[in-house]
Order: structure tokens, then sequence, then C-alpha cells
């Protein structure tokens, strides 16, 4: 099985590209499954069909699915709900704080990396698409488990014998389950370590960043990137969405904004290289329905396969240590002279000649100060230093 998951800032085309993919894929005769992550339901809309909180078979090949947070919940968190809601409630809470407290952190993200489990592990499809919601609700899912599982801890420490034991007590006498409780927490921590792994592994899982030729939505994407190789998943594409044509450059109307595209193409180029860029013209209409999705995945991938892997390989390394925090940089067929390099808050500035290659780089970089930095071909070693 292939996974494919589309990430990037909200409204640069996710859903759409997403969804062109898959219907791409299908047609080349995999078995393709398109999920929605996004609770703005936009799949449905981009498809021009109803879909429902299960798969449903909407082409050749094709099958839907939009993610619903409350059938799911249901579906995964019945028994592990109760338990909490039970807790809280005998350590002396009101109704409404209990329930309030008994949904964990991340629960609506954990219900559809559970779906994606369940798929993972019965094997139905050859390629399954993500259609995710935004960047930041997108990283929120990805790095789930630590921070679900750290929640956990700390809020029942040492308290797995004391509820294994006491909740077979309850259970005989109210009929609450907060021993199947407890073990159905388990289970789910199993699962989520299970595709979690199966994200962070680059033979099964690709993420793509979709962007638009926009500077605020070009620096959430480089963001992404980097959050997203700090936490070792594999960025293998680039697609750039709604490009104008180079042609209205000689109307007065659109000059203007063809002159700041090209920069920010450029930018995109240097930035991401060496990763697969794929560019998409605007259409100078709204996307939706079938024929027009075919369009947009003909002219992303022409004649290649939409499931391939377009690139695995780690073109920045971050690593962490005691006293400092070491980057390193793969910029082959430089010389020692040929560079400079520059820290300003959170973004590196690395100048080769007259080109500049901007990296953006985790928010807590912001209160680290650049110590040294030395290249040995073809790889550039920045060394950053914690303040004491």
């Amino acid at each position: 099985m292939r996974i494919i998951l589309f990430t990037g800032k909200g409204g640069v085309g996710k859903t759409t590209t997403a969804a062109a993919t898959a219907l791409k894929a299908a047609q080349s005769g995999l078995k393709t499954l398109v999920f929605s992550t996004d609770p703005a339901h936009s799949l449905s809309d981009a498809l021009d069909l109803e879909l429902t909180p299960e798969p449903t078979q909407i082409a050749p090949n094709l099958w839907g699915q939009e993610f619903d947070v409350y059938y799911s919940m249901k579906k995964h968190w019945g028994n592990m709900r109760q338990l909490m809601l039970t807790i809280f409630k005998w350590q002396g809470m009101e109704n409404v704080v209990a329930e309030e407290l008994s949904v964990l952190p991340g629960m609506e993200e954990a219900s559809a990396f559970l779906w994606l489990e369940k798929f993972y592990r019965e094997d139905d499809y050859d390629l399954i698409v993500i259609d995710s919601a935004p960047t930041g609700e997108t990283l929120t899912l990805l790095s789930l488990p630590q921070v679900t599982q750290s929640w956990l801890t700390k809020a029942f420490p040492g308290q797995k014998f004391a509820i294994k034991t006491l909740g077979k007590v309850v259970r005989r006498t109210t009929g609450v389950p907060l021993d199947k409780g407890y073990e159905e927490i388990q289970r789910l921590f199993d699962k989520l370590e299970v595709i979690q792994k199966v994200f962070q592994d680059p033979d099964v899982c690709s993420i793509r960043i979709v962007a638009n030729p926009e500077r605020m939505v070009i620096q959430e994407a480089k963001r992404a990137y980097t959050y997203l190789q700090l936490y070792g998943y594999n960025v293998d594409a680039v697609i750039v969405n709604r490009v104008l044509p180079e042609e209205l450059n000689d109307n007065a109307f659109f000059s203007k904004y063809i002159k700041s595209q090209t920069q920010y193409l450029q930018d995109i180029e240097d930035s991401f290289s060496p990763l697969p860029i794929f560019k998409v013209g605007h259409l100078g209409e709204e996307v939706f329905g079938m024929d027009l999705l075919e369009k947009i995945g003909n002219t992303i991938y022409e004649d290649q396969n939409p499931a391939e892997i377009f690139h695995n390989e780690k073109p920045f390394i971050i690593e962490d240590s005691k006293d400092f925090f070491k980057i390193k940089i793969k910029v082959p067929f430089i010389g020692e002279d040929d560079f400079k390099l520059n820290k300003y808050g959170d973004e590196i500035i690395l100048s080769l000649g007259n080109r500049r290659k901007s990296i953006i780089l985790p928010r807590f970089t912001n209160f680290l100060k650049l110590f040294s930095y030395a290249y040995t071909e073809p790889w550039l070693t920045i060394l950053l230093k914690r303040e004491k």
C-alpha cells in the first residue's frame, strides 16, 4: 500500500489537488481511496458528489470518504471516554467540567489516524490519498501519539492497576465498563504508534506540499517542510497551484502580479530544490467535478504514475544534543568561500553568489545563537548554541 498526504496553507487547493491525484491513480488501475480529514468537508464539493463517514465508491477503482468527528469519536472512543468521564467525577469535578476534560487533546485527529490504521491493516486499497486540514492541524495529527501519551501519563500517574481492578467492581455494580475503557486506551495507543511508524516509512508514505506563488503561502510551506523533516516524514514533491500564464504580463491589470509571481516561483525552486516541483496553471474557473479534476491530474503528472515516490532523500538533517542544535544542509558543488551565512530569528539565510536560500527553522530556535558553521562536500553543518 502507498499513502500520500497533501498539506499546505488553507485555501491553496489541497483538496482539488488530492482529488485529482486520486482520480488519476484510479484511472491508471490502482484501487484508491481519497480520505479527507478536513472538517470543512470540501472534498464532496470538489468531487461534486455526496460522501459519507464511511468509504463510498464514486468511480471505477475510486472510493471517497469524508471524516466526521462525531461519528468517528463514537466509533473509536466510546469506552475510553466513559472511563475518563467517570474518573474525573470521582475526583469531585462537576458534571460539565468532567464532560469537557473527558475529551483527550487531539481526540479528533486521533480518530482520523485510527481510520488510517484500519485501512493499512486490512490492506484493501493500493493507494490512500489524504486531503488533510491546513498545515497546523496536519502537524498536530502527525505528532499526536507522543502528545496524547504524555497527557494521559500525567493525568493518570500510577493508576493502571487501580483502574483495572476497581473497574471490574464498578462494572459489576453499575454497568460502567471502566476496565474495558482502560484496555481500549492501551489498544488505541498501540494502533497510533503503528500508523505513525507507517507514516515515517518513506517506502510507504509521502507528503506533498501544495502552495501558491505568494509570499505568505511560501513562508508557511517552508516552515511545514522544516517541521516535517524534523519529525522524520518524507516530503517527495511540491505542487504549485494556480500559476497564471506569462502571456498576461502584457495586460496592465495583471503585469504587477506576474512580475511578483516570477520571483516567487524562483524562490520556490531555490528553496525546495532538489524536490520535484509540479506546476498547475490557473484554470480561470471554479474547480469541481470529475472532468476538471481529470484535467488537473493530467497537468500535474502527465504520463507519470501519481503513486510513484518522486523523492526519497533528506536535503537537510536536524539533530538535537545537550548544548547544540546541529543542522546539516546538502549543498553540492560549492567552494568553502562561495557562500555567506546569517541567522535572523528563526530563519537561516544562505547566500550563494547572487542567490539566497532561506531556511525556516522551528520557532524555538529564536532563542539559539549561531555558534559556527563548516562545509565538507556536499554538507554544510551549522551549530546553534543553547544559551545557559
